[in-house]
């Protein structure tokens, strides 16, 4: 799918969080600069996060209040050139018991920890850059023909 605007990338964001649930797992992958922490955003906002939703890339992990209940949004990128084993790193961040809690699980740059992640995701979104203003996605996963684009 193409992604012409901001606004387009919004609206697809808003239709993915309509068909999350508890303990649900989301994977955002792409280039940098590909637009995963703007999906975030707007998915956060469709799940009814109040505050602003920024990249966890330093923190690596922020959790938000939402409508139906946690929303943690990871960030594995910094993750993936350590020493140790991704898994390893990801077990430390205890993203596979948030979302055996319920918590809505939203990873960018989890492709690579799948099983440490707790097992398949719901969704997964490939984005990608195809002009300065427009990007494409992909989306997979068990709920994807669940989200209406």
């Amino acid at each position: 799918m193409r992604l012409r605007s901001r606004r387009d990338t919004t609206r697809f964001g808003e239709s993915i969080a309509r068909v999350l649930q508890p303990g649900d797992l989301v994977v955002l992958s792409g280039e940098l600069g590909a637009g995963k922490t703007f999906l975030a955003a707007a998915i956060a906002k469709g799940l009814g996060v109040r505050q602003a939703v920024t990249s966890p890339t330093f923190a690596l992990v922020q959790e938000y209040a939402c409508d139906r209940g946690t929303l943690v949004h990871a960030d594995l990128y910094r993750l993936r050139e350590g020493a140790t084993s991704l898994e390893i790193e990801v077990a430390r961040l205890g993203l596979r018991e948030r979302r055996r809690e319920g918590a809505v699980v939203m990873v960018e740059w989890g492709e690579g920890a799948i099983e440490a992640l707790g097992g398949e995701p719901e969704i997964v979104v490939e984005m990608g850059i195809e002009g300065a203003q427009e990007r494409s996605a992909r989306v997979s996963g068990v709920r994807a023909g669940d989200v209406v684009t």
